[in-house]
């Protein structure tokens, strides 16, 4: 009962901090791209703090998060896993319906930080202009977090990896890093408890632009998904069990 009234209180102040820090970075991100990811990254520090002390989940980033212009590639188990990968990087990115871009504040920030916005069946159209714009210097080169398997999947779930991230491997023509995370071990994706212990998140050995489509994927699905259960495996949770 202890814990579950600490997770109800971090999962308040979770909400409330968002709104708080959203609006108060607001004019600044409004102005310049350095202050929407500034806005964020505050965010995410404050979310991983506050996790360490209200429910006691501690954080652990492993491997070398990447700088320079590639594709993130990561294991999904909880909002808490975007959370810790956005914050490891420096310009963290996504691709988010175009729809999204009317939303008040938050689809201010999302095209501040660089997110890729998209129309329905015209994704190939957005990522053209997102290399092209980082080729001619109108966007700082980032690094876009995806997420193979297409939505949150719950420790000991299977799930296929989508082609279309091969598909986009192939349209940016840039390295991809994989992430694996035990996350969903102490967040799960569904309900309001939160265990303590540790989460941990992996930046893998990154995988070179270049390789055939069905080859990257399998290379893919093998690193993430062989790292994620030795990660959980440490946290305790075993698929069989």
């Amino acid at each position: 009962m202890l814990q579950w009234t600490r997770s109800l209180l971090f999962n308040a102040q979770m909400y409330l901090s968002m709104l708080v820090l959203g609006i108060l970075y607001f004019p600044y991100a409004l102005i310049s791209s350095e202050g929407a990811l500034k806005a964020c990254h505050t965010y995410c520090r404050w979310m991983v703090w506050t996790a360490s002390w209200i429910i006691g989940l501690k954080v652990e980033i492993r491997g070398t998060p990447p700088t320079d212009e590639v594709m993130v590639a990561a294991k999904h188990q909880s909002f808490f896993d975007v959370i810790v990968i956005f914050g490891a990087v420096p310009r963290g990115k996504f691709i988010m319906k175009r729809l999204l871009m009317y939303a008040p504040i938050l689809g201010q920030y999302g095209m501040r930080i660089g997110n890729v916005p998209v129309n329905r069946g015209k994704r190939g159209a957005a990522i053209e202009k997102m290399v092209r714009d980082v080729k001619n210097g109108t966007q700082r080169a980032g690094q876009l977090i995806i997420y193979p398997q297409g939505t949150r999947v719950a420790p000991g779930a299977t799930r296929p990896y989508k082609v279309g991230t091969g598909v986009l491997y192939e349209q940016l023509q840039q390295d991809c890093v994989p992430v694996a995370t035990n996350i969903g071990v102490f967040w799960p994706k569904r309900g309001i408890t939160r265990r303590p212990g540790t989460a941990v998140v992996e930046f893998l050995p990154r995988i070179k632009a270049g390789m055939e489509r069905t080859e990257f994927m399998k290379e893919l699905e093998m690193s993430i998904e062989t790292h994620s259960n030795r990660l959980m495996a440490e946290a305790g949770f075993h698929a069989n069990d």
